[in-house]
């Protein structure tokens, strides 16, 4: 008897277990529909000049698409005026959905979790923050950037076309509270980034390894020298190979390094030659300002992209990606090519770290030798580099 009741009751429970899959389906549609509706407004943000403290300059304007979302100039004009430059190199923002929360002890996740890479992760240049939710309000309200603040993104969302598209995302009574409105814009820029717009995997490179392209003689030379640790050794801070989860090979470990950089006189606070930017420990990031083992390191981006850029590294004083890749051969048996010289007449290399700091700097292979040594990797070996970062252009049209 109590079988032929549970037999009868059986449809009541296949029903109800379908009303809850269908419930489940519908959820998901509809925080899907919100997340499309969100990086829709997003990108309409991101292009909008009228949310800067000038009015004239837009996400848009020193992240373009065509650079990868990087900057023509290394160095952007901003400000209320825009009479002030920036002291970092404009990043480009491709390929960012996956870096890691900022550590400093960052274990891989690649089968062996007992090697200690050191400080890792966090978004901007210093990893100082983790979300892009902050990272999109940093130069929103920074005074040499798009100067702007809480009360002018509400005006502009108030008078913008797509006001009607921000009420329905976020409410009418929003108009009321502008730090609401700016937890709109956040989550909606934040929503774009993450959008597959700034990750395509459209590159030669990605085609290459699907089988749908070849790489040409001097590119398949180029990703040996890249990988060689006698040569290149490119690939021990951006790996070539897809991580331990099969995703696509994202080129950066997402580490700290301290390359020993010209100074790049072109950043107005360098005028000052008691200043120093030293990364993770300041002047920007303040919570690890003690630390001097992390002065001088900066995040190593990827190198997605990285052909249609027109500066390299974080302050921006290399302009070329030949110049980029023969600073790694040549810094150390040719320092005079990069460094000035003193009243001395002596090259005063790595110009901007203060001495004391000098240990910190990477000198792993290709680095290392001394003036007048043969380089790690010769001019063809940097022309053949050079080669195989362009097959890293998303965009590519077999």
């Amino acid at each position: 008897m109590r079988l032929l009741f549970l037999f009868a009751l059986l449809p009541f429970f296949l029903q109800a277990a379908e009303d809850v899959q269908a419930l489940q389906r519908s959820h998901i549609q509809a925080q899907r529909a919100k997340v499309l509706a969100m990086q829709a407004l997003g990108e309409k943000l991101f292009h909008d000049p009228a949310l800067s403290g000038s009015g004239a300059l837009a996400c848009a304007s020193c992240h373009q698409q065509s650079l990868g979302f990087s900057s023509p100039l290394a160095l952007m004009p901003g400000g209320k005026k825009l009479l002030q430059k920036g002291n970092r190199a404009v990043p480009g923002l491709t390929y960012l959905q996956s870096v890691p929360a900022f550590t400093e002890h960052f274990f891989e996740n690649d089968g062996d979790d007992s090697i200690d890479n050191g400080a890792t992760g966090g978004l901007t240049w210093d990893g100082r923050v983790d979300r892009v939710q902050q990272q999109v309000q940093i130069p929103l309200f920074a005074g040499n950037e798009m100067a702007s603040s809480p009360a002018i993104i509400a005006a502009a969302i108030d008078k913008a076309p797509y006001r009607a598209q921000f009420e329905a995302l976020f409410g009418k009574a929003l108009q009321q509270s502008p730090d609401k409105i700016l937890a709109g814009v956040a989550n909606s820029l934040a929503a774009y980034l993450h959008s597959p717009v700034f990750y395509p995997y459209s590159s030669k490179f990605d085609a290459v390894m699907a089988g749908k392209a070849s790489f040409t003689a001097q590119e398949a030379r180029g990703l040996a020298a890249f990988n060689d640790p006698a040569k290149g050794n490119c690939a021990s801070c951006h790996f070539s190979s897809p991580d331990a989860s099969g995703a696509p090979a994202r080129f950066t470990d997402f580490g700290m390094i301290a390359l020993g950089l010209p100074r790049n006189m072109a950043i107005s606070e360098n005028v000052d030659k008691t200043h120093f930017d030293l990364g993770l420990c300041g002047p920007l990031r303040t919570d690890l300002k003690d630390q001097a083992r992390y002065c001088g390191l900066f995040r190593a981006p990827s190198l997605r992209n990285v052909a249609l850029r027109t500066h390299f590294f974080h302050n921006g004083v290399i302009t070329s990606l030949h110049d980029a890749i023969a600073f790694y051969a040549t810094r150390d048996t040719d320092p005079g090519r990069w460094y000035p010289k003193g009243p001395d007449g002596k090259v005063q290399k790595f110009n901007d770290l203060p001495q004391e700091y000098w240990g910190n700097i990477n000198r792993d292979p290709p680095f290392g030798g001394k003036p007048g040594d043969a380089p790690a990797f010769s001019e063809q070996d940097i022309e053949d580099i050079e080669a195989f970062l362009g097959t890293l252009s998303d965009g590519y049209q077999p």
